[in-house]
C-alpha cells in the first residue's frame, strides 16, 4: 500500500501536515469560544467537532505516510 515517496512528496506532506495542525488548533479555539458564550450554538459546535475529528484522521494518515514502516 505504501509506495516510495518521490523527492517532492515529503515536502508537500510536511506543508499539508502543518496547515492541518494549524486548522485543528484554530478549531480548538473556536469550539472553546462557542462553548463559553451564553448563546452557544450546539449544532455549530457539533459541526466544528466533526470537522476537527476529520482533520485528526487526515493528520494521522499523513504522519503514517511520512514515517516509514518498520518491519519487526
Amino acid at each position: 500500500m505504501a509506495s516510495a515517496l518521490n523527492d517532492d512528496e515529503p515536502t508537500a506532506f510536511a506543508d499539508e501536515l502543518e496547515r492541518l495542525k494549524q486548522e485543528h488548533r484554530d478549531l480548538d479555539g473556536a469550539i472553546d469560544a462557542l462553548e463559553l458564550s451564553v448563546a452557544g450554538d450546539q449544532l455549530q459546535i457539533q459541526r466544528l467537532k466533526k470537522r476537527k475529528l476529520s482533520l485528526r484522521d487526515r493528520i494521522s494518515y499523513i504522519e503514517d505516510q511520512i514515517t516509514p514502516d518498520i518491519i519487526a
